[in-house]
């Protein structure tokens, strides 16, 4: 069981470290312009001068699926990055010091939970726009609880502790002790739940794009890309095929990579 575990997180750093690293060096990876149409090399199929193919404008896919994933990563990235430092700030003070703000906040977050997160996206990408700034704000109006949910069940439980009296008595203050010694007791969980939005937050921002609400052009994104694949999906699979595995590999790597972080973080799972 042991070594299964440790197979698939080797195979998602694998994964992540080819992906992250093409995504970084788009620029120089990308073989050709992945904006410049080629209307006399349209819809040619996967070759060695277009390991991808090209679509209906004779743009180089591989190309743009590079330059894509890193759109979609770092939206990811960002999103979840403002999401975890939000339920942070909240969480902490609802965990800490209770009353009438932990039950205002706390209440708040069980509204947005009980909102499927995909149609609240769509709603509020659909109100503010199809931009960068309303796919963000869209992806961390529907993770901040989360990680809200989790600080604020972590710290009401260590802030039982007997050792948080002991830092009382010797003077620390409210700050220090949560930021020097509640954070670092639940960084653990708060990494493993960190991974898995970055992949959950990359599988929405392709929905939307998708649909047409995420990334516009003509910045590819590999959600538009999979859209702009419907036409003549038949006689060109491979402008699906492509963007729809990289999706795939991102979104499956990271949530391996989070399922390994947290056996390997968790000293209950070692024991088993």
């Amino acid at each position: 069981m042991q070594n299964s575990k440790n197979l698939q997180l080797y195979f998602a750093v694998i994964i992540l470290i080819i992906i992250i690293s093409g995504s970084i060096a788009a620029s120089v990876i990308a073989t050709h312009n992945p904006y410049e149409p080629d209307m006399l090399n349209r819809l040619q199929p996967p070759s060695l001068e277009h390991y991808f193919g090209t679509d209906a404008l004779g743009r180089d896919m591989f190309s743009r699926i590079l330059y894509g994933g890193r759109a979609s990563m770092l939206l990811s990235v960002a999103a979840a990055v403002l999401s975890l430092g939000i339920g942070l700030l909240i969480g902490s003070v609802c965990g800490f010091y209770g009353g009438k703000l932990d039950l205002i906040f706390t209440s708040v977050s069980n509204i947005f939970q009980s909102i499927p997160g995909s149609c609240f996206m769509i709603a509020v990408t659909g109100i503010l726009g199809p931009s960068i700034k309303s796919l963000i704000l869209a992806l961390v109006i529907t993770s901040w609880a989360g990680f809200s949910r989790i600080v604020r069940a972590e710290v009401m439980q260590i802030k039982k502790e007997t050792f948080i009296e002991g830092l009382y008595c010797i003077g620390c203050s409210d700050i220090r002790i949560i930021t020097r010694h509640i954070f670092p007791n639940i960084f653990n969980k708060l990494l493993v739940l960190f991974t898995i939005r970055i992949g959950r937050g990359i599988l929405a921002v392709a929905g939307l794009s998708f649909l047409g609400l995420g990334v516009q052009a003509p910045m590819p994104s590999l959600g538009s890309l999979a859209n702009a694949a419907r036409d003549g999906l038949t006689s060109y699979p491979y402008k699906l095929i492509f963007p729809a595995v990289t999706i795939v590999l991102i979104v499956l790597a990271f949530n391996l990579l989070g399922d390994g972080l947290r056996d390997a973080l968790d000293p209950t799972m070692k024991e088993m």
